[in-house]
Formats: C-alpha cells, sequence, structure tokens
C-alpha cells in the first residue's frame, strides 16, 4: 500500500512539475482579444519595447507595407518629428534602411524625385558637403565636366 501511495505521488509530483514548465501557445493567446490588447498597451507605453516592435516592423515586408500605408501612422510621426530624428540618429541602421526605401521609392516616382532633389538643393550644408566629395572623387568629376558637353560637338560632326 505504501508502495502504490508513491507512484502516486510521484506520478502526480511529475504531472504537476510538467505543466507547470509547459509555454503557451502564441496564437493561442494573442486569440483572446483582452490579453491581445493588454500587450499591445504594454508595449505601447514602453519606449524601449516600442523601439523593438517598429524595428521588427520596418524589417517586415508586411509590416513596412503597412506602416507606409496607415495614414494615422504618418500624421504621428510628422507630429513627433523630433522624437523620430533622436531615433533614427541612434539607430543608423534604421536611417539607412529608411533613406535606401525612399531613394528606391523616387526611382520610379518623379515628384518624389523632384521633392528630394529641391530640398537637397536648398541645404547650403548638404550642397557643400557632395561638392566637396564630388571634387574628391575623380569618376564624378568626369560625370561633373559632362555637364558642358565637351567632346559632344565632335562626335555629331561627322
Amino acid at each position: 500500500m505504501k508502495t502504490l501511495q508513491k507512484i502516486v505521488l510521484m506520478i502526480a509530483l511529475v504531472s504537476l512539475l510538467s505543466s507547470c514548465q509547459s509555454t503557451p501557445d502564441t496564437k493561442q493567446v494573442l486569440s483572446n482579444n483582452e490579453t491581445r490588447k493588454q500587450i499591445i498597451d504594454t508595449i505601447a507605453s514602453n519606449s524601449e519595447m516600442m523601439k523593438e516592435m517598429t524595428e521588427a516592423m520596418m524589417n517586415s515586408k508586411n509590416g513596412k507595407m503597412m506602416m507606409q500605408g496607415n495614414e494615422k501612422l504618418t500624421m504621428m510621426m510628422m507630429e513627433n518629428y523630433g522624437t523620430m530624428m533622436k531615433i533614427l540618429k541612434n539607430n543608423p541602421e534604421m536611417m539607412q534602411r529608411m533613406m535606401s526605401d525612399m531613394m528606391e521609392t523616387s526611382k520610379g516616382d518623379t515628384s518624389m524625385m523632384s521633392g528630394i532633389y529641391k530640398t537637397m538643393i536648398g541645404n547650403h550644408q548638404m550642397m557643400d558637403m557632395i561638392q566637396k566629395r564630388m571634387e574628391g572623387n575623380k569618376d564624378m568629376n568626369r560625370m561633373g565636366n559632362m555637364n558642358s558637353m565637351e567632346g559632344m560637338d565632335k562626335k555629331t560632326k561627322k
């Protein structure tokens, strides 16, 4: 009888311990609206978690598309421009990705490209830096000489 009690007690302990160590299924936890809302609110109220969430969304194709198509998010980013700039300064990889995405998008959007061009031309510090870099880069100097159309007359006179 004592042996039977020990076996039952051991089975009960093993069952209890194994049930305590199981990890919850993510989909099951998120399927509960109240729990999901609590998780979202917790992330939104914690700046470190919010930064991680934003990075995860920027690294996700669906997340990036959702962020670009969300007018409220765009307006919020414009309202919190200072905060956004601080985040970008502290995260050069994210800033580089966003700049690359803007450049890639502008290739197919002439009005966006024109806007970027006007912004750069209007910024004297940016123009000075570009000019200094062009002076230091021989290939860029050769491209700069193309603006004067030197040598083009010779080809067309043949």
